[in-house]
C-alpha cells in the first residue's frame, strides 16, 4: 500500500496496489472513502477481469483492449483475451520510495500472438499530496513485431454519484454531459480526446454527493491515448461508470487492420502512456 497526503490538511488518501495484476490500483482511497465499485459490478465470465473491474483502475492491452477477437492468421479458436493478455499478470519486480512517494514496477507478459512485452511502470504522487501521475512504457521484448493497444480502466463506485453528477470535457460537443448518458440500463461512447499544446488531455466527473461534493479531475496523454471512452453500468446489482483513455476507436479490429490503424512495434521497440488524476 501506497500512503500520501490529500488535498486537505490532515486528510490521508491510499493507493492499494495489485501485485498479482501489474501493479493496477486495486483501491483508492480519499477522505475515507473508496472510490472502487467493489463487487458492484457486472460479470462477463473471466475470473481475472471481474476481480480488475472491482478496483479503481486496471490496464487493458498491450495488445488488445475491448472483448475477444480471434487472432489474426491463427483461426476462430485462438482469440485475444477480454481486455488483452495484462490483466492479472503477476509483477516480476517492484519498488517503494522510502518517502512512499514514487512506486515503480517491471513487468513481463505473455502476448495472445505470441510475442512479448515488457512494462515499465512508474506510480509518482505529487510531493503536495494534489495528484497521482502513472507513467508506462511499454517494450517488445519478443522475436516477432505486434500492434500496441492500451486502454486503462478507471472504475468508480455508482454509489457516489448523484443526479447533479455531470461529465465535463472539452473532447464532448457541449463541453459537458450529464453522467447517466445514453439509454437503458448500460451505455457508452468513444469519441476523440481534445488535446491541449501540451498534447495532455482532460475529463471530470464533477460534484460526487457521495464522496462529499468533490470531482474527480483526470489527464492523460493524447498522442498515444486520442480517444476518450466512458462507459456506465446499472443493471442488476451492478452499478459503476468507468473513464477509460484509449488508443484506438471503438471498432473490431479487423477494421483497424485495414484501414491501417494498427501501428505495429518491431522487437526492441517501445512506446509511452501516462495519465493523471486526483480527487478534489
Amino acid at each position: 500500500m501506497q500512503t500520501f497526503l490529500g488535498p486537505d490538511s490532515g486528510v490521508e488518501s491510499h493507493l492499494l496496489f495489485d501485485r498479482s495484476s501489474a501493479l493496477d490500483i486495486a483501491a483508492f482511497v480519499t477522505a475515507g472513502i473508496d472510490l472502487s465499485p467493489g463487487d458492484a459490478i457486472p460479470s462477463d465470465g473471466d475470473a481475472r477481469i471481474d476481480r480488475a473491474l472491482a478496483g479503481f483502475l486496471f490496464t487493458c492491452g498491450p495488445d488488445h483492449i475491448r472483448h475477444p477477437e480471434p487472432v489474426e492468421g491463427r483461426g476462430d479458436h485462438v482469440c485475444y483475451p477480454l481486455h488483452g493478455s495484462l490483466s492479472g499478470t503477476p509483477v516480476t519486480r517492484a519498488e517503494m520510495s522510502p518517502d512512499g512517494l514514487r512506486c515503480s514496477a517491471f513487468t513481463e507478459v505473455d502476448l495472445a500472438c505470441g510475442g512479448r512485452a515488457a512494462i515499465e511502470r512508474v506510480w509518482q504522487v505529487d510531493e503536495n499530496g494534489h495528484g497521482v501521475m502513472l507513467k508506462d512504457r511499454v517494450v517488445n521484448i519478443g522475436a516477432s513485431a505486434f500492434a500496441p493497444m492500451m486502454m486503462y480502466h478507471m472504475n468508480i463506485a455508482g454509489r457516489l454519484v448523484g443526479d447533479e453528477t455531470r461529465i465535463e470535457s472539452l473532447s464532448l460537443e457541449d463541453g459537458s454531459l450529464a453522467w447517466r448518458f445514453g439509454e437503458g440500463q448500460s451505455a457508452h461512447f468513444c469519441l476523440p480526446a481534445f488535446a491541449g499544446a501540451d498534447r495532455w488531455s482532460e475529463v471530470s466527473l464533477c460534484s460526487l454527493p457521495g464522496l462529499r461534493g468533490r470531482s474527480l479531475h483526470v489527464r492523460f496523454r493524447a498522442d498515444t491515448l486520442p480517444f476518450l471512452q466512458m462507459w456506465r453500468c446499472q443493471r442488476g446489482g451492478a452499478d459503476v461508470i468507468s473513464i477509460e483513455p484509449a488508443s484506438h476507436r471503438l471498432a473490431r479490429r479487423t477494421e483497424l487492420s485495414a484501414r491501417g490503424e494498427l501501428d505495429f512495434m518491431e522487437p526492441g521497440q517501445s512506446r509511452n502512456y501516462a495519465l493523471a488524476f486526483q480527487a478534489a
